[in-house]
């Protein structure tokens, strides 16, 4: 039995955020509609676009037949999008290789948690805010799985994030494919639907889950990249929030989890150091408090390894009682 940490590392426990601003949002601050996505005529900036298409991955059903090109390989899959009273069952199968198959199920909306947090001035994560940190253009109409799209570029003005180029389709907003690009160009990973089957609108108005910002513990990060801002979570399953803290960052677009456990035996502990795992990177350190105590940093995210390993070496010591210090590992 891999210890939760273990699965997050590996794969077995998989977080996703997606990013959705204010602009998105209907009338109640606690809910947003999917039925403005009929109109699709509005759309003139980049920014527009780049709404549309974090709107429609929650409020499209749809069946897709797609590619997946990785440090791992080419491998292709079967996905299904489908919601029902406002639960979302998502289910990606792989076809070739180990019969792998993914389910996640969902309320409608959890992904908005920032749709909420960015009707507040103070928040970070605004999408209006997000041209400080990377640059939006627009390419043009091309043809992809058979339907016409819009090409999206987003380039991060620093090194300190991936950039990202969308093809969305026109009809419906939904990304028919993706590259994952580094700050030389190299494409990292691309993901790209071969056929985009029967897309329906889900045309409901969508409660947002109710969350609260979860504990931060006494460790927190001395320093995080430009832009990027601590997001509520729900509870992890078989997480315990004593035995393990957890935060996750993200700058609107990109996202990376911070992890803190108390090491209790060794089978818990991860070897020290930068780790790959496909296109994200895990930075890893042992901080020891004492001869009894040491505790396990991981550091975990689509983003630069030298980032990722910036933030866990800077992690500090907040809590009342000790000086805000950040000890010998």
């Amino acid at each position: 039995m891999l210890s939760p940490l273990k699965a997050a590392l590996y794969g077995i426990v998989a977080i996703s955020v997606s990013c959705l601003s204010s602009a998105a949002m209907a009338a109640s601050e606690n809910s947003f509609d999917c039925r403005q996505l009929a109109d699709n005529t509005k759309l003139a900036s980049p920014l527009d676009w780049l709404e549309r298409s974090m709107m429609a991955s929650q409020c499209y059903v749809f069946r897709a037949q797609a590619i997946r090109i990785s440090p791992d390989g080419v491998r292709t899959l079967a996905l299904v999008h489908e919601i029902h009273d406002g639960v979302v069952r998502e289910v990606t199968r792989y076809l070739d290789g180990p019969a792998v198959i993914y389910e996640r199920y969902g309320r409608l909306g959890r992904n908005g948690i920032l749709m909420r947090r960015s009707a507040n001035s103070a928040s970070a994560f605004a999408l209006q805010g997000i041209d400080r940190h990377y640059r939006l253009t627009l390419g043009g109409e091309e043809r992809m799985a058979g339907r016409s799209s819009m090409r999206l570029d987003i380039e991060p003005r620093d090194e300190l994030r991936y950039g990202h180029r969308l093809w969305l389709d026109v009809t419906t907003g939904l990304p028919l494919k993706q590259n994952l690009v580094d700050a030389e160009g190299n494409i990292l990973e691309t993901f790209q639907m071969t056929e985009l089957i029967e897309p329906t609108l889900y045309s409901q108005v969508v409660p947002l889950e109710s969350l609260q910002d979860m504990p931060s513990g006494p460790w927190q990060p001395g320093w995080l990249p430009p832009g990027y801002a601590s997001i509520p979570l729900p509870p992890t399953p078989g997480i315990s929030s004593k035995a393990m803290s957890h935060r996750l960052y993200s700058d609107g677009l990109s996202s990376f989890s911070l992890f803190v456990q108390p090491l209790k035996s060794d089978h818990e502990a991860l070897l020290p150091g930068i780790h790959r795992l496909g296109v994200s990177y895990a930075a890893v350190r042992h901080l020891r408090l004492d001869e009894a105590h040491t505790l396990q940093v991981v550091v975990l995210g689509e983003l630069p390894p030298k980032v990722l390993h910036r933030i866990a070496s800077r992690m500090q010591y907040k809590g009342a009682d000790r000086d805000q210090q950040d000890p010998a590992p």
